[in-house]
This record gives structure tokens, sequence and C-alpha cells, in this order.
């Protein structure tokens, strides 16, 4: 028989609205971190952080993805990733032009550059990948090769059905 009371809501958030009651369990709830190049992709990435505040979405998730980190220090930078990559469940990654090129710091970040790395940090935290190329002819780096990542196009239903589906 099925429990009725404050111990039947833990996990559980309520909302009336419009005289209809919504249910939407929080484990349910994902948490997107976005892996991209800061240096070229930055608009697309923001364009996704508009999807995610829509109201008429029909997905429904918190990004997160850390905003500009104001350090050159690896270690600093690694830190800062690493708690947003294990606070999230998915991994969206959005391959650009430039996501197989080799970083002046390489050696030091541990992987050909920042998204390699972060795909990679994503895979260790056993997060969903979901890959979207930004335009047909960008190779996927390595590290997304043989992952199980879902593919997307560059467009809110495809997203938004890739990551339901991851």
């Amino acid at each position: 028989m099925a429990e009725f009371g404050p111990k039947a809501l833990v996990g559980v958030v309520v909302a009336l609205v419009g005289g209809a009651i919504y249910l939407e369990h929080r484990s349910n709830k994902m948490k997107v971190f976005i892996s991209f190049d800061w240096d070229h992709d930055r608009d697309y990435r923001n364009l996704l952080s508009a999807f995610a505040k829509n109201p008429k979405n029909d997905i429904n998730f918190e990004e997160s993805t850390p905003g500009a980190i104001d350090t050159k220090e690896i270690g600093r930078v690694k830190a800062v990733l690493t708690t947003k990559i294990r606070e999230a469940t998915h991994t969206l990654v959005l391959i650009g032009q430039y996501a197989n090129t080799r970083h002046h710091d390489s050696a030091e970040i541990g992987a050909l550059n920042w998204q390699w790395w972060e795909i990679d940090k994503s895979k260790q935290e056993h997060n969903k990948l979901v890959a979207v190329k930004l335009a047909p002819a960008y190779a996927t780096p390595a590290p997304l090769l043989g992952a199980g990542a879902s593919w997307a196009s560059y467009n809110v239903d495809s997203i938004a059905k890739a990551l339901r589906e991851a």
C-alpha cells in the first residue's frame, strides 16, 4: 500500500500551479556540465544556458558549468572543473573546430587540451556523455571514441532527446 504523509514526499518537489499539482522527484533532475572551447565556442555555450533557463523547454536540468575561471593556475582550474563535473549527472560536449587542437599547457593539463581532460574526467566520474558537433566536418575528440556517448545535432529538440536517452 502506498504511504501518504511527510515521509512519502522526501526527495519530491510539489508545486501548485493554476490548480494543478506537479511532482518532480529530485533524483530525476539532470545536472549538466557543458564542455566547450572557451576561446572559440563560448557563444554556442551561452545559447545553451538560455535553453536551460527557458521554462518552456521539455527537459528539466540544471547547468553545472563554471563561468570564467579567473586563474591560469592549472591545479586551480582542474579543482574547479572537477567539482563541477562531480556535481553533474551528464556532460554535454560541444565539438567545435578547435576541439582537437593542442593547448600550450597540454603537458601540465595531462591531456591534449581542456576539453579532452573534461571528457576523461567525466568518464572517470561516470557522467553520461552527450556529444554535439557544431559542424559535421569537425573531428570527434579521441576520448569520446568508444565512450558510449549519445549524439545530437545543435538544436534544442535533439539535445533534449539525447540528454533524456543518455
